[in-house]
């Protein structure tokens, strides 16, 4: 039985090689002969530096960024070529690297990730690819600009502070101090094109720690956010697919940089001949840490379903958390999803011992698609 697994990792627990590895030994369990292929997708998020990096023959270069906090973090980015680099906006200001006590996205910030796209141009990156996801952040990119030289402004010409909050008295963008590289430089961000500017305080606000209120505050904040960017580049940013992508990082990047919003799987996933390797699978296994409604909005478990069944492959979904709207992954080409839990277990415990619950979990889907085929 030839089997494709490929999946998502699972946030602040797993990467997605460590899921596959895991879901390949629950399989071996069952089928000690199976014929596995382990493709490990990203998004934009964790690890794509890396995941490019490996399938293109790059090189990590480490760095120090500050953090989502203000803090000082270990970080990375990829250089591709003598002059491409891809970065993860969340190895600079992931939500991982938000501890739980301050985990605010109104005051969190990217300028980390501005300081990474300043690290490429030291290199000589003259094409950068910024992924994003993972975010612990919702200042629209603000943060990312003045780390590469501009300002935000207030009515009275003085710099806001950091921080989404502070794009609620934002009334001009200053960048006549931009790096000048910056000119002849192309930007493309990988984006969700399904997060949008105008939603993305009050759809992913909560997941980093915000109250219904902070959600209010910083809906406004980011709405004013977008009138000054269209005053800078002459256009409403706020519909435009991906513009909310990591807490607005894509308007910003569109905004200031006439960066390029590209779906990201069109740009993370031609390196991973992935149509062909589903195409030879008897089954399909793809996980994410949750399934829900957000998961036919450009999730992978979505893209790899979609995919699979334009080969008539059945396709199961495993996950860290079953949420509300799991229903509507079937219409994406999830045939059955499955929780990985098999008894309630606090959060921590359940990120300590993720391998081991992907692998039982495995193991049990498994035997009773099994059980199923044999009553055919």
């Amino acid at each position: 039985m030839r089997f494709a697994v490929a999946p998502s990792g699972f946030k602040e627990s797993l990467d997605a090689p460590a899921v596959a590895a895991a879901i390949a030994a629950g399989i071996r369990r069952v089928e000690p002969g199976a014929v596995i292929d382990e493709i490990p997708l990203v998004d934009g998020g964790e690890g794509s530096a890396k995941a490019l990096a490996v399938a293109r023959g790059g090189r990590i270069i480490p760095v120090t960024v500050t953090g989502p906090v203000g803090r000082p973090v270990t970080s990375h980015f990829a250089m591709l070529d003598e002059h491409t680099a891809a970065l993860d906006m969340a190895a600079a200001a992931g939500l991982r690297l938000v501890p739980r006590a301050h985990r605010d996205p109104g005051l969190t910030t990217t300028y980390g990730v501005g300081e990474l796209i300043r690290h490429a141009l030291d290199q000589g990156a003259r094409r950068i690819l910024v992924g994003c996801g993972d975010s612990g952040t919702c200042d629209g990119g603000a943060g990312a600009l003045e780390a590469l030289g501009a300002r935000i402004l207030d009515v009275d010409a003085q710099p806001v502070g950091q921080g989404g909050y502070a794009l609620g008295q934002a009334a001009k963008l200053d960048v006549s101090s931009l790096d000048s590289r910056l000119t002849d430089t192309e930007i493309i961000a990988a984006v969700n094109p399904y997060n949008l500017l105008t939603s993305v305080a009050q759809v992913f606000g909560p997941q980093k720690g915000a109250s219904a209120e902070q959600v209010r505050i910083l809906a406004g904040a980011m709405d004013r956010w977008a009138g000054v960017l269209a005053g800078h580049c002459g256009l409403d940013l706020r519909p435009l697919p991906g513009s909310g992508a990591s807490g607005g990082l894509g308007a910003g990047l569109a905004g200031a940089l006439n960066a390029k919003l590209i779906p990201r799987f069109d740009v993370l996933l031609d390196h991973t001949d992935l149509d062909n390797r589903l195409a030879k699978a008897d089954l399909v296994i793809t996980a994410e840490g949750a399934i829900d409604y957000q998961t036919p909005r450009g999730k992978i478990p979505a893209e790899v379903a979609t995919r699979a069944k334009r080969h008539g492959k059945p396709v199961i979904a495993l996950a860290g958390t079953i949420g509300d709207g799991a229903h509507h992954a079937y219409a994406t080409g999830i045939d059955a999803y499955a929780g990985i839990l098999s008894a309630p277990v606090r959060l921590a415990e359940a990120i300590d011992h993720a391998a081991e619950l992907l692998r039982d979990a495995t193991e049990r889907t498994l035997r009773l698609v099994l059980v199923g085929a044999a009553m055919k």
